[in-house]
């Protein structure tokens, strides 16, 4: 009876805020076009579709608030006006009652807040659409921040869930488009990255995993976990101190480099993402801040790590080919790459592929970053792949998300900065890392204990099998010294194969240096 309620509210909104009018309105055939006209009479639609579409999720609740914020950053599906009105919700939910945070604390450590911090500031200091933060002071002295889930968010997820899937069923069999865009793995993956956020101790793991990946590169900053405060629906983490990255100004009259900020924030993503395979992926600017203090001028300060992005190894090379062929123009590579990975039909001429992702990319290079978008790009790609019925990956949609953030930063702190040559060398370095000797040496090592447990067992195995052979006649025994003959020649083929291998790597190395460099 509650999914019936929650459904009939939605559809009024849906009619309240002409949610209909603005689906039906992006059909072509005349008798929609009609269909549209009429179901839109009596009806004040005057406000801007993307106005109209945030009202509506805002009307909706927190969930449908974060469904539209992970939208707002696929600007390779939504066209520009409403993916920019879509970015409005990340930092427009209104806080919840604080003696209501206080009381998920008390239950959460079964003690009054007074007794387990020194001071709480009831006032939240930022507030999302799955938590709001306050700060405090631990018994001991240390400034920390406390993360509060809000109340009662997982009997919502599981209803709004249960009604997305649904749609996500009805779009997915209007058209052959409709299918291609995967919207029921698109919900699936919402609902994965949803219960992920739902577990603040998840969260704290990721923040911990991050904060020792990123130790030694001297350019970001992520808070301490204080594991002995940190429960599902409560994390406590160490304070930071820092100004937010949207405040340019601010920043630029405390005297941070603004051009070297942004190449840093280009160089994190990278490392992240091909060094570690395990990235931030909600760094929007309300998660971004820079440190103004003297030990650590100028660096990031990443907080919110509720959803995190991870690559497998193949992921990585995939990613990387594609990069790196991107960013030599070998727009030939480029459709062989979607190819083999299985995106486009095994029907599709590379040739034809080849020249659309030319006329798609080829007009953005050599051009600053003010004057270009990397969501037109992908845009441009996605209305491209219609024709070549390319599969969209819903694996790697945070790492476009993400991509489109870092985008998003660089513009405002260095409008001249070039992504694709300052993501190059890093990308080049990398690839050369994949095929060099010491990630040969990297895999032997990771092989190295299998190999040592079968090594002792071998005279064992080779007396067993002697022994069952005793009774053989002479022609066998003959075999067995024959197979022995060719066993050892064998091994001696392996020995040389190895070294030639060795020195075929080594010389590649060489090779891909004077290209390269």
């Amino acid at each position: 009876m509650s999914r019936l309620f929650r459904g009939v509210f939605i559809v009024w909104t849906v009619l309240r805020f002409g949610l209909d009018e603005l689906v039906l309105s992006s059909f072509e055939k005349p008798w929609i076009r009609r269909l549209t006209r009429v179901v839109s009479m009596g009806r004040n639609l005057k406000a801007p579709r993307g106005e109209r579409l945030r009202e509506a999720l805002e009307s909706l609740g927190p969930i449908f608030v974060k469904f539209g914020q992970v939208m707002s950053t696929r600007r390779d599906l939504l066209p520009p006006d409403i993916s920019n009105e879509l970015a409005k919700l990340q930092d427009r939910v209104p806080p919840f009652d604080s003696a209501v945070a206080m009381a998920i604390i008390e239950k959460a450590f079964g003690r009054p807040v007074d007794q387990i911090f020194a001071t709480f500031e009831r006032e939240p200091v930022a507030s999302a659409s799955i938590a709001q933060v306050h700060f405090a002071t631990l018994p001991n002295g240390r400034e920390v921040a406390v993360k509060v889930l809000r109340p009662n968010m997982l009997p919502a997820i599981e209803k709004d869930l249960a009604l997305m899937r649904m749609m996500a069923g009805w779009i997915e069999g209007m058209s052959a488009d409709g299918k291609r865009l995967k919207p029921r793995e698109v919900v699936a993956e919402f609902d994965k990255y949803l219960h992920d956020e739902l577990d603040l101790l998840r969260e704290a793991a990721n923040a911990a995993q991050l904060r020792r990946n990123m130790q030694n590169l001297n350019l970001v900053l992520i808070p301490e976990m204080i594991w002995d405060f940190c429960m599902p629906d409560v994390m406590v983490m160490e304070r930071m101190y820092g100004v937010p990255i949207g405040q340019a100004e601010r920043l630029r009259d405390a005297g941070v480099d603004m051009k070297k900020l942004a190449r840093d924030g280009v160089t994190i993503f990278f490392t992240q993402v091909f060094r570690d395979g395990f990235f931030h992926a909600d760094m929007h600017p309300g998660n971004i801040q820079v440190s103004l203090d003297a030990a650590t001028f100028g660096r990031y300060i990443s907080l919110d790590f509720g959803i995190v992005g991870t690559l497998t190894e193949v992921d990585k090379e995939y990613l990387a080919q594609n990069f790196s062929a991107f960013f030599q123009r070998d727009y030939k590579r480029v459709a062989e790459l979607h190819l083999e990975s299985g995106w486009v039909p095994p029907s599709t001429r590379v040739d034809e592929l080849e020249a659309a992702i030319r006329a798609c990319c080829e007009p953005y290079f050599d051009r600053p970053l003010k004057e270009i978008s990397l969501g037109m790009v992908l845009m441009r790609l996605f209305q491209t792949s219609r024709r070549f019925q390319v599969e969209i990956q819903p694996q790697l949609v945070l790492l476009q998300k993400t991509l489109l953030n870092i985008e998003g930063l660089g513009r405002e702190l260095d409008p001249e900065l070039d992504l694709w040559s300052t993501a190059k060398p890093f990308l080049e370095t990398w690839m050369l890392e994949q095929v060099g000797p010491d990630k040969l040496l990297e895999q032997l090592k990771a092989e190295a204990p299998t190999y040592a447990k079968l090594l002792p067992m071998l005279p064992r195995l080779l007396q067993q099998y002697l022994k069952g052979q005793t009774g053989s006649n002479h022609r066998d025994l003959q075999d067995l010294l024959q197979e022995q003959r060719r066993t050892n020649k064998l091994l001696q083929s392996l020995i040389y194969g190895g070294l030639g291998f060795a020195l075929g790597l080594l010389a590649m190395q060489l090779v891909l240096r004077i290209r390269l460099f």
